[in-house]
């Protein structure tokens, strides 16, 4: 028994499996201290969704298997998963809809969007369309009392050493974020300059578009964000992509090798492993930075900055494979004598720039109900948690 909730019992069979689940779809290779803290992670996330669970039965809410299908679809396509991990993440995305449709239920009547709302929004946005705006997603750990501070941070901090140690934003974000927007990977859409607090709208117009925040303390608890895109003012002229240049000489490009270091003849099943390790690795980076970090947690696997090198001078295999990369990206996986190799270009693409272009009405009386109803869901999960019988083992 890993915990116990109002009387509900968490097996520990249950957390094993959304741990397994957890490594799975982010791709981490955590140390042993690492996992002590994922696993006190999952167990509280495991505690919330119990709670959640329980407020849904009360209230007689019920999830139909075609809507936790709905909501997986996109989520397994690029995961291989066992059906015990299948079995958990559909539990996790019930939880999910539950909790989402009980609050709906509580709460939905008194959320009421008028008219004038969203004639001043639509006001407020075209006011400010020539500021910048942000394609947002985040991770919310709620503080719920001043002393949970100083745990939450921590709990915060190892959430992002994860996502830049390669572990996907939208995945971390729909085990741990207690938002509702946990159920879209942490995506809250665009936001402008100046609509969010103060210490969220500062730390936005610092980050540069594929970038993440360190924990952010603001209203409630603590937030890390991810900057998707940045559309600049309305009306602005963008530049040419092709007349932006390229930092190393023509010819030339910087990489960074792999290597999975199992010799030339492998046994076939260490030749398949190996490679099946390489695909988990390679869709998890992002830049060499994040490859570096990624193979430190990998027993065996090398990496090496090969600095820059030029195309004509590399072996025949990773020319093809290299060609076939944008900047910042992993090549697929290719045999060598001296193992399985992946090829990371160490380059940087061109930031990607767009502009501001207003919503529809229908966009904007969407995202206002969304706002209303993500306060009365912290309000509510605070409450359930205040008066929980919470056991942990």
């Amino acid at each position: 028994m890993a915990a116990i909730v109002n009387d509900s019992l968490i097996s520990d069979y249950d957390l094993r499996q959304r741990i397994a689940l957890y490594l799975a779809t982010s791709g981490s290779r955590p140390s042993e201290d690492a996992m002590k803290e994922i696993r006190t992670q999952v167990l509280k996330q495991l505690e919330t969704e119990r709670l959640q669970l329980l407020e849904a039965q009360k209230n007689s809410t019920t999830v139909s298997s075609a809507e936790v299908d709905k909501a997986i679809d996109g989520i397994i396509s690029d995961n291989h998963l066992t059906m015990d991990q299948l079995k958990a993440l559909r539990a996790q995305i019930a939880a999910q809809i539950a909790w989402s449709k009980t609050v709906q239920d509580q709460f939905g009547d008194r959320v009421n969007v008028s008219k004038d709302e969203v004639d001043a929004e639509l006001g407020r946005l075209s006011q400010g369309a020539d500021k910048p705006h942000f394609l947002v997603s985040e991770i919310f750990l709620s503080v719920d009392s001043p002393e949970q501070d100083g745990k939450v941070l921590k709990d915060a901090q190892e959430l992002e050493t994860q996502i830049q140690q390669g572990a996907p934003f939208s995945t971390v974000a729909r085990q741990f974020s207690q938002n509702p927007t946990a159920a879209q990977g942490g995506d809250i859409g665009v936001v402008q300059q100046g609509q969010l607090s103060p210490a969220l709208d500062e730390a936005l117009m610092k980050m540069h578009p594929g970038e993440v925040s360190p924990p952010i303390r603001s209203a409630g608890g603590y937030y890390i964000l991810a900057l998707r895109e940045r559309q600049e003012a309305m009306g602005t002229k963008l530049p040419d992509p092709g007349t932006q240049q390229s930092t190393t000489p023509p010819g030339t490009l910087p990489i960074a090798r792999i290597l999975l270091p199992i010799g030339p003849k492998p046994p076939p099943k260490l030749l398949e492993s190996a490679i099946q390790a390489a695909n988990v690795v390679r869709q998890h980076i992002t830049s060499c930075a994040s490859a570096a970090e990624i193979v430190k947690q990998m027993h065996g696997a090398q990496y090496f900055d090969l600095g820059v090198m030029r195309i004509s001078e590399m072996s025949e295999a990773m020319q093809t494979e290299v060609k076939n990369a944008g900047p910042g990206e992993a090549t697929q996986p290719f045999q060598s004598a001296a193992g399985i190799e992946v090829i990371v270009r160490c380059d940087k693409a061109p930031p990607r720039m767009s502009v501001f272009h207003m919503p529809s009405r229908d966009d904007v009386e969407n995202q206002l109900f969304e706002e209303k109803m993500s306060v009365f869901s912290r309000q509510y999960l605070r409450d359930l948690r205040r008066d929980a019988d919470v056991e942990s083992k």
